[in-house]
């Protein structure tokens, strides 16, 4: 039988690194390696598995790569990938929501916490929404400021905008 461990590996995107990680053929972690919350996302993880990460060869990590590469290249809008949300049942609310936010198109943070029934929770979705541990995968990057304006990403709001770039076929907004 194999050891039961979360299987990660790292991926080099083009617009910085990955850690990627599965649990029992499911996605658990697809998150910037240099965040600012790293080991507090990392902790969240290993404690509610009772696991530690083990750098090892996955095919699910290798799909997650082929699929990742593909949304670099503009090939892929919607990854087909079994996930497992880590995380409180709030949190993990927050995350289904942004996964309605399609490929192109952005959302608020208040029209994120009305879509879940708690627009006057907006400090906690946001902070539901900073500790997403699937980056790019449940699109966190497609939430902007009620002004319009980019705010908070974990991988950096310079990335924030190249994700809204690469995904944004018209190029009309700048930020």
């Amino acid at each position: 039988m194999a050891e039961a461990v979360i299987a990660i590996n790292y991926f080099n995107s083009p617009f910085g690194e990955l850690i990627l990680g599965s649990y029992q053929s499911q996605l658990c972690i697809c998150d910037w390696r240099y965040r600012k919350q790293r080991e507090l996302i990392d902790k969240r993880i290993k404690n509610f598995f009772n696991l530690d990460y083990v750098e090892k060869n996955d095919t699910l990590l290798d799909e997650t790569k082929a699929q990742l590469n593909l949304y670099f290249e503009k090939k892929l809008n919607d990854f087909d990938l079994p996930l497992l949300l880590v995380g409180s049942n709030f949190q993990k609310k927050v995350w289904e929501a942004l996964l309605k936010v399609k490929y192109g198109k952005t959302s608020t943070y208040l029209n994120l916490a009305k879509s879940i029934n708690a627009a006057s929770a907006i400090r906690a979705v946001a902070a539901a929404n900073g500790a997403n541990a699937l980056s790019i995968i449940i699109p966190c990057h497609r939430i902007i400021g009620s002004n319009g304006e980019l705010t908070g990403y974990s991988g950096g709001l310079a990335v924030k905008k190249k994700l809204l770039q690469l995904e944004n076929k018209s190029q009309t907004q700048l930020w």
